[in-house]
């Protein structure tokens, strides 16, 4: 009976498919983003497009290409191919009028569809990425090519809607799935994935003898709860945000900003919407905390932006580098949430996107009036204080609200950013002075120097930042010149160093109006010694007369102290707001029209209500109607856990991008994800959950060769770990590993000769105790010298942002393995972790290669290994001098321990180990 259903409905269907062909075959328009565009893209954008428009034509963007050129002539006619300039000079015969100019002519298929496509009425279309996100339908998996299930097994197989999008894939790719991984691989895959590190034998185990249908999800949500599960997506994160240890450029001197670093971890473990943690990194500083001032949290988060690289190298201009991290900002956020190449237009127009040069610089201008200049000492910086001090900070605001509310808030403010305030390098170089190490204004004896235009109403106190190498200086300050009013004179405290300084407060008398502050120094002790202005504020006196006297004196101890300084955002406004100009040809030093904040017209304009400042445009990028956002985030955390993007190219969804293997996936992801309120875990969970991610990676070779990238996921994730990974797996199987979180970088062992610091003598000194072996995002990270291992395994130097490491094979990999310090010790301590299980050689040799990978060895590898090991001992036992050479940390200096150590080594490098499967 079954048998005759089954031969009905396929007759029937047959009929189906017969006239579904027919229909197909007689209809359908062309698509211009998937079959115009492509075409002008090759052939014709070079000429006509965003850097050139040879005639005055580009196809671009949509109004242009519909208007007459500098012929007088359109080159897209609606409707009418036959007459649009464009179809005649590419059918033309003649040499100087045939398009594409210089280039081959278009194969005739390239020739039908743009014709088809003008007399089809040459409709524009928008590209898929710049569309709105709309959730689509979840493909049924019982349909009538499988007999509404009643062939294959794809309804038992799938556990959630990712199955149905894959498998509908798959069946028109004519590939299948696979079965489920084996659970020992699958709890290894899932633990590396989730937290960047193997479970542990016990967790293995616990999880093979679990029989409950929960197991697995059990397994999740352990993970996800972790605390290792911070660490692994911060360690994504540092590529993306160019953390480093130190500011980059040639003299590349170190960075204080791991506070950074403890934010993003902490955000990852507690789950923090992805909204509100791109709201905090790219506009903390706009927020209000408590009081109505950021948290400490939130101005930490904006050191995302203030890990662009800073230059101390003397003779260097400050504006120019200045300007080159708010470039750099502007082209990271692009890369980060947009997935865009927009760095193309600070010259020109975009290439092959609709973006205008001028939008560029519109675009910059949210980010071009943060306080940061390039200076030394990295200003604005959050100053972390003492607990002592920082309850007498909050005495001092709340002790200041009482008289004046406002005056409590900016003392405040200048306590925990110093701002605002005047840097030196503003100045005006007079008689005896110059800006030292194109940084610090400096004044020698009968000097003078020029401060720039000042607003001095209502200000009675001056706070400078000065210093000198020996006493007996005296400095007097005049409004504009000699001839105008003197307003004060000080002596300059002793320092030992002008680069070392001392916070004064400087009594002024009430004056008004604008006045630029000139100085002069009489130094007649030490004529050539150089007195240092770092930099100056005018601010108002405190209330309360004598009592507000001493709270004064608080105020400059507070300011005073030597504290942690991070490097933040802080917003300018009055004297310090910038205008914003747009740069001609890209050219910092050559200023276009003046521009307003504003974002590309290809997304319309700032929505009613935001701000048109960095929390607006921030806000925007995390609205609902942004188009590429949510789309670019959950492409990137797939393309962490498969190793390949829905959207391979994870930094361009552009028309020069990768189209999306699964379009309709990534926008339910990504639905799903703003729905459930930006939770990353959630998403993550979703993910891991399903069949897709659980398959075996095991292939054939028919799906080798028809899916040889499993870019239709007809199979599970095989890659080769990450650069962080690798190491730390190393440590966790040796037993090493600390589990010590957050705080300054550390500097684990590496080979010698690698730092050159000639600037100021730096050295790579190996941490003691613990520290030695901690995870691997907390390496300290030289820009100029990043950590030799990790560049090896595709680790960036981080002084741009990378939002993807392209995976290489090479011979160096193996030998970092080999013969890297942190290996080697790791292969000892796995020695004896292999030794104390065991009765035999052999037993010891497949615990330590259950113990990395926890498969079985089969008989041939155990041979191998066996004969590795018995190797090693007959030439550790013939030669005892290189016991002491190769045996560096462990005390069992005998050829048994060498020769286990050895092998332990051998078993590291294997590429089972080293891989996800």
């Amino acid at each position: 009976m079954k048998r005759i259903l089954i031969n009905s409905v396929l007759a029937g269907l047959g009929l189906i498919g017969v006239f579904y062909w027919i229909g197909t075959e007689t209809s359908g328009s062309v698509d211009y983003n998937a079959d115009v565009k492509p075409i002008l893209n090759k052939h014709c954008i070079g000429c006509h497009g965003g850097v050139k428009k040879a005639g005055n034509i580009s196809f671009l963007f949509e109004e242009e290409m519909y208007r007459p050129g500098k012929s007088g002539k359109r080159a897209v006619i609606k409707g009418d191919a036959e007459h649009s300039e464009m179809m005649r000079r590419i059918l033309s015969d003649d040499p100087d009028e045939r398009m594409p100019k210089d280039g081959p002519a278009l194969a005739g298929a390239d020739i039908a569809t743009l014709k088809k496509w003008i007399d089809e009425g040459a409709n524009w279309g928008l590209h898929w990425a710049y569309k709105k996100i709309e959730e689509p339908e979840v493909p049924p998996i019982r349909r009538w090519n499988n007999l509404f299930g009643l062939l294959g097994d794809e309804d038992e197989w799938a556990r959630n809607e990712i199955d149905h999008f894959v498998i509908d894939k798959l069946k028109g790719k004519g590939l299948a799935h696979s079965p489920e991984a084996d659970p020992r691989t699958l709890i290894r895959r899932l633990s590396l994935d989730l937290t960047g590190l193997p479970p542990t034998p016990e967790q293995v185990q616990a999880f093979v003898n679990d029989p409950s249908p929960e197991a697995y999800e059990k397994a999740v949500d352990r993970l996800l709860a972790d605390p290792g599960y911070g660490e692994r997506w911060a360690a994504m994160w540092m590529d993306l945000a160019r953390y480093a240890d130190t500011k980059g450029y040639e003299r590349d001197p170190a960075r204080t900003i791991w506070k950074y670093r403890d934010y993003v971890i902490s955000s990852f473990n507690h789950d923090k919407p992805f909204n509100r943690f791109t709201v905090e990194q790219l506009a903390g500083d706009l927020l209000k905390g408590p009081g109505g001032f950021p948290t400490n949290e939130q101005l930490v988060a904006t050191a995302f932006h203030r890990n662009t690289m800073n230059n101390d190298e003397g003779g260097t201009e400050d504006e120019e580098f200045r300007v080159a991290a708010i470039i750099d900002r502007v082209n990271a956020t692009w890369e980060v949430w947009q997935g865009t190449t927009f760095g193309c237009v600070q010259c020109h127009s975009h290439t092959y996107d609709p973006i205008r040069h001028d939008e560029y610089y519109r675009y910059m201008a949210f980010f071009n009036n943060t306080r940061d200049e390039d200076v030394t000492t990295e200003t604005p910086t959050l100053r972390h204080y003492e607990t002592g001090d920082s309850l007498a900070v909050e005495s001092l605001r709340s002790w200041l609200s009482r008289y004046d509310p406002v005056k409590a808030e900016s003392v405040y403010r200048f306590l925990k950013v110093t701002e605002p305030k005047i840097n030196s390098h503003d100045f005006r170089i007079g008689a005896r002075s110059a800006l030292l190490d194109s940084k610090y204004m400096g004044v020698q004896d009968k000097g003078t120097a020029f401060g720039p235009d000042m607003d001095f109403t209502g200000k009675t106190r001056m706070l400078l930042a000065i210093g000198t190498a020996k006493k007996g200086a005296q400095m007097a300050f005049y409004t504009d010149s000699t001839r105008a009013r003197k307003v004060a004179e000080i002596a300059v405290p002793e320092r030992g160093s002008p680069w070392r300084d001392s916070i004064l407060v400087i009594n002024l008398p009430r004056l008004s109006g604008k006045h630029s502050l000139f100085m002069t120094v009489r130094h007649p002790t030490a004529p050539d010694d150089w007195v240092v202005i770092k930099w100056v504020a005018l601010q108002d006196d405190f209330p309360g007369g004598d009592e507000g006297l001493e709270k004064e004196k608080t105020y400059v101890q507070l300011l005073s102290r030597k504290v942690l300084n991070t490097p933040v955002f802080w917003e300018g406004e009055g004297e310090t707001f910038r205008k914003t100009h747009i740069f001609e040809r890209g050219n910092w030093l050559v200023k276009g029209q003046e521009v307003t904040p504003a974002i590309p017209g290809l997304f319309g304009k700032l929505p009613k209500g935001l701000p048109a400042n960095r929390l607006g445009l921030a806000e925007w990028m995390v609205a609902r109607d942004n188009p590429l956002t949510a789309r670019v985030a959950v492409n990137r955390f797939w393309e962490q856990l498969f190793g390949l993007g829905i959207v391979e190219t994870l930094e361009d969804f552009g028309s020069q991008g990768a189209p999306p293997s699964h379009p309709e996936l990534l926008d339910w992801l990504a639905v799903k994800f703003m729905d459930e309120g930006w939770s990353t875990k959630k998403l993550l969970k979703t993910i891991v959950m399903s069949a897709t991610y659980r398959q075996s990676s095991a292939t054939t070779p028919e799906k080798t060769a028809g899916d040889p990238e499993n870019r239709w996921l007809a199979r599970g994730p095989r890659v080769r770990l990450g650069a962080e990974q690798v190491r730390d797996q190393a440590l966790a199987a040796s037993g090493l590993l600390s589990k010590k979180m957050f705080g300054p970088s550390v500097m684990p062992p590496q080979p010698e000769g690698i730092w050159l610091s000639p600037y100021n003598g730096d050295k790579w000194v190996v941490s003691q105790g613990e520290d030695r072996y901690r995870r691997a995002l907390y390496t300290y990270w030289k820009r100029t010298s990043p950590y030799p291992s990790m560049t090896t395994f595709d680790a960036p130097s981080r002084e741009f942002c990378q939002s993807r490491r392209i995976r290489t094979n090479t011979p160096l990999q193996a030998l970092v393995t080999l013969n890297d310090p942190v290996y080697l010790e790791a292969a000892e301590k796995m020695a004896d972790r292999m030794s104390e299980k065991g009765k035999s050689i052999e037993e010891q040799l497949a615990w330590g290669y259950y113990l990395l990978t926890y498969r079985e060895i089969s008989p041939r590898k155990l041979a191998v290994l066996s004969k590795v090991y018995q190797d090693a001992f007959t030439e550790f036992k013939s030669d005892t001098t290189q016991l002491k050479e190769f045996l560096v940390n462990s005390q069992k200096k005998i050829p048994a321990q060498a020769a286990m150590t050895l092998t332990a080594n051998v078993l590291l490098n294997l590429d089972e180990v080293i891989t996800k499967e």
